[in-house]
C-alpha cells in the first residue's frame, strides 16, 4: 500500500457485534504490529447514538472481551484516536452526504478508502448506490475498495442481482467478498502442503487418492441465530461457500503464479467441472437433517423443515479427479468442534505380507487439521516390533502450537483486512466464482424444498449426525473416518 496517502476505513454497521468482536481487534493488532498504513482514520457509521469518545470507549470495551491477545494502554492510547463516528441511517442519501462531508473534513486531501459492509445482505446494494450517488467512491487521488460479508445472495438469481447492482459503482477489481475462512493460516497452508512440497503433488489425483472427505462440525446449537439461520439452513451458510472453497483448495490445479487472477480462475475451474445434481441425483448423493430438539429452541417455527446438518458426495469431473468422491458434511450440535481434511490414499494393490484373514492392508491418510488442534498428520504404516509381518500404523505430525508457539495464528480477519487494504484480492471470492457456486447448491436447495428429498432426517445433539450419511458412505464400501482423525490427533 502507499503509505504516503493517508487511508480513511469506514465501516458501515459499526455498532453491531463483528466490528466490536472481529474487525477493531483485528485493525489495532496491524496497529501494533506496525502493518497498517501510516496514516490512518477508522470511521464508524450506523444508526446507535455515539459521540467519537463513546464509540472509542464501547469498542475498549470490546478488546477485553474479544481480543485474544495481551496489549498495552499505551499502545490503545496512541490507536483510538483515530477511531471516529458518524450516526446515520443506511436508507437516508442525506446521511450519506453528511458521511462524506466528515470524511472530506477528517482527510483533507486526497485518500484511499476502503469501505467495510458489516450490515445485513438485504441493504448492501443500497448502501452502495448511496456511496456512488454521494460520490465518495469517485477515485481522486486515491483508491476505493469495498469489503463484503457474506452471505453473498441467496440463490443463484439474487446473486446475479447484488452482482449487477455492485457493479454500476464498483469494478470488479475493487471489490472484496469476504470468506473468513480463507483468512485462516491453516487453510491457506492447503495450498503450501501440496504445491511448496514436492512429495504430495505426484500423488494428489486419481492414481493414487480414494477419497476426500471435508469435515465442519460445530458442536453449538443456535446461539441466538435462529432469526437468521431458521431462513437459510446450512446449505447455504456453510456449503455454498466454507465446503466449496475447501474443495477448491483441495482439487485446483498448480496455478502459473500466486496473483489473485491466476488462483481464482484455478478455483473457477474446479467449480465449474462439478456437474450439478438432477432431482434424481439429489436425492441419492445428499443427506439432509435436523438435531432433536431444534423446533424448539427459540424464534424457530414450529412446521420449520430447515436442515441443521448436510452430507454431500461430489465428483470433479476432470482428468486429475475422475471417479475420486468428495465427501462433505457440516452441522450443529455435532459432537465436537472440528473442521479438517482427510485424503485418503488407495489400498496397496497387492498384500504381500501375511495378513490375519479378513484383514485388508490399511490405507494411508494425510489429515489436514484446520481448528482447533491445527497442524498436518500423515498416517503410514510400520512394521511392528519383534513381529513376523505385523504392520502397525504410525504417524508424522506438524502441530502449529508447538512449531510456531501458541499465539502464532493470527484472527483470519487480521490477514484479510490486510489484503485488502494492500489491493492482494487473492483471497477474496469474484463474481464468477460466487455464481458459480451457487450453480452448484441451487439444484440441491429446490429439490430439498420443492421435492422434499431426500427425506428429512433427525440426529441426536452430541453426535456425528444422522444414521443416513454413514448409510450413505457404506454403499460405496467407505465409511466417515472421524474416529481415526481422532487416534491419530490422541496418539
Amino acid at each position: 500500500m502507499d503509505k504516503r496517502i493517508p487511508t480513511s476505513i469506514v465501516i458501515f454497521g459499526a455498532s453491531g457485534d463483528l466490528t466490536q468482536r472481529k474487525l477493531i481487534p483485528s485493525f489495532f493488532n496491524l496497529f501494533r504490529k506496525r502493518k497498517s498504513p501510516r496514516e490512518f482514520k477508522i470511521i464508524g457509521f450506523g444508526g446507535t447514538a455515539f459521540t467519537d469518545e463513546e464509540f472509542r470507549r464501547h469498542l475498549r470495551d470490546g478488546m477485553d472481551k474479544f481480543a485474544g491477545y495481551e496489549f498495552t494502554e499505551e499502545e490503545w492510547s496512541l490507536f483510538s484516536p483515530n477511531l471516529h463516528y458518524q450516526q446515520g441511517r443506511y436508507t437516508e442519501k442525506a446521511d450519506f452526504q453528511k458521511l462524506a462531508e466528515r470524511l472530506a473534513g477528517l482527510e483533507a486531501g486526497p485518500a484511499n478508502r476502503m469501505f467495510y459492509l458489516a450490515i445485513p445482505p438485504t441493504i448492501f446494494a443500497g448502501c452502495i448506490q448511496l456511496l456512488g450517488e454521494t460520490g465518495q467512491t469517485t477515485e481522486n487521488g486515491g483508491w476505493r475498495r469495498v469489503v463484503i460479508e457474506k452471505p453473498f445472495g441467496t440463490d443463484l438469481s439474487s446473486a446475479r442481482h447484488l452482482n449487477q447492482q455492485i457493479h454500476r459503482v464498483f469494478d470488479e477489481k475493487q471489490i472484496y467478498r469476504i470468506d473468513h475462512y480463507l483468512g485462516k493460516e491453516t487453510v491457506q497452508n492447503i495450498l503450501f502442503t501440496r504445491f511448496a512440497n514436492t512429495i504430495f503433488e505426484p500423488l494428489w489425483n486419481r492414481n493414487y487418492i480414494d477419497s476426500v472427505q471435508i469435515t465442519v462440525a460445530e458442536a453449538v446449537g443456535l446461539e441466538h441465530r435462529a432469526g437468521y439461520y431458521d431462513g437459510v439452513g446450512v446449505l447455504r451458510d456453510m456449503f455454498q461457500n466454507h465446503l466449496l472453497q475447501l474443495v477448491t483448495l483441495v482439487g485446483m490445479e498448480p496455478p502459473a503464479s500466486f496473483n489473485a487472477d491466476a488462483l481464482r480462475n484455478e478455483k473457477v475451474k474446479v467449480l465449474s467441472a462439478i456437474q450439478p445434481m438432477t432431482p434424481g441425483e439429489v436425492g441419492r448423493n445428499t443427506v439432509r437433517a435436523r438435531y432433536r430438539g431444534y423446533r424448539d429452541e427459540p424464534d424457530v417455527r414450529p412446521e420449520s423443515t430447515t436442515p441443521t446438518y448436510a452430507a454431500l458426495r461430489l465428483f470433479i469431473n476432470n482428468w486429475r479427479w475422475q471417479g475420486v468422491p468428495f465427501y462433505l458434511r457440516s452441522g450443529k450440535n455435532l459432537a465436537e468442534k472440528q473442521t479438517q481434511i482427510i485424503i485418503r490414499f488407495k489400498e496397496p494393490p497387492l498384500a504381500m505380507f501375511p495378513m490375519p484373514p479378513g484383514k485388508p492392508m490399511t490405507a494411508n491418510m494425510l489429515v489436514l487439521y484446520l481448528q482447533p488442534d491445527e497442524g498436518v498428520h500423515l498416517r503410514f504404516e510400520a512394521k511392528a516390533p519383534d513381529t513376523i509381518a505385523e504392520t502397525r500404523s504410525v504417524d508424522m505430525e506438524f502441530h502449529y502450537a508447538e512449531s510456531f508457539g501458541p499465539t502464532a495464528i493470527p484472527e483470519s480477519y487480521e490477514r484479510l483486512l490486510l489484503d485488502a487494504l494492500q489491493g492482494d484480492a487473492a483471497l477474496f471470492t469474484r463474481a464468477d466464482e460466487v455464481e458459480m457456486a451457487w450453480t452448484l447448491i441451487d439444484p440441491i436447495a429446490q429439490t430439498w424444498e420443492k421435492d422434499q428429498s431426500p427425506p428429512l432426517a433427525v440426529y441426536e445433539p452430541g453426535s456425528w449426525g444422522p444414521p443416513e450419511a454413514n448409510d450413505m458412505l457404506a454403499r460405496d464400501g467407505r465409511a466417515w473416518m472421524h474416529e481415526e482423525s481422532r487416534q491419530m490427533l490422541e496418539d
